[in-house]
């Protein structure tokens, strides 16, 4: 991922073919010191993300040419740790399973006001620029085959890296560092979101299916992050 020098602003590459809404949204980024380079197609936002310092990707779903699931199933193979908000006219679940699955960190419908999304930005960059700039021995967690680094935001199960987006790391940061306990879903969305839960918000839930896939953990009896019924999600300090 990119990391911007001290003192300069930060830049964001924007993906959306929708020009006015473009506009408003580089119009008040732009009004609250954020670069942004504004792309329509995926192909083009694709290159120019090969050569920019973006720090984060505002990505429609909708565009023309290769849509969005696919530019950003692209950005992860190369960009593991870029964060990525996904926006979309559409309200179905499908589209925000795939999205989640494919790595975006946060799944925002349209329309949207620009302030809300700069609340949604700063949010997610804070949870980058939390991590420190090295690893320190108190910042890794292990448990069996299992490593975490907080410090370098790395994951690696029986020796093998494991490519996990920002949010994904995050909430197996949090349910690491509470291992053995059961955290409601609440507890997560306050965490890693700043949200409270309505009862209905389902992020954490494909999160935590997303999670579980990239780790292996998806034998339902041998399940090593447990779900437990009206209650929230359970790590197991064990069997990893």
């Amino acid at each position: 991922m990119s990391t911007m020098p001290a003192g300069e602003a930060m830049q964001i590459l924007l993906v959306e073919d929708d020009e006015r809404l473009a506009g408003l949204i580089v119009e008040y980024l732009s009004k609250h010191g954020i670069r942004v380079c504004h792309e329509t197609r995926g192909t083009a936002a694709l290159e120019q993300l090969a050569a920019s310092q973006a720090s984060l990707v505002i990505l429609d779903l909708m565009l023309p040419g290769i849509d969005g699931f696919e530019v950003c199933r692209q950005i992860r193979a190369q960009q593991s740790n870029l964060p990525i908000i996904m926006l979309t006219a559409r309200d179905e679940d499908f589209d925000r399973v795939l999205g989640l699955e494919l790595g975006a960190d946060n799944y925002l419908q349209k329309p949207i006001e620009p302030r809300v999304l700069l609340a949604h930005i700063r949010a997610l960059m804070r949870r980058v620029d939390l991590a420190p700039a090295a690893a320190a021995a108190s910042d890794r967690l292990s448990f069996g085959r299992l490593l975490i680094d907080h410090g370098a935001r790395t994951v690696s199960l029986a020796g093998r890296t494991i490519d996990l987006s920002t949010s994904e790391f995050d909430l197996l940061w949090l349910l690491a560092q509470h291992a053995g306990q059961v955290l409601t879903r609440d507890a997560i969305l306050q965490s890693i979101r700043n949200l409270e839960y309505d009862g209905l918000n389902r992020s954490v839930d494909y999160r935590v299916f997303r999670l579980r896939k990239k780790l292996g953990d998806i034998d339902g009896a041998q399940e090593r992050i447990k779900t437990v019924r009206g209650a929230g999600y359970f790590f197991a300090a064990t069997d990893w």
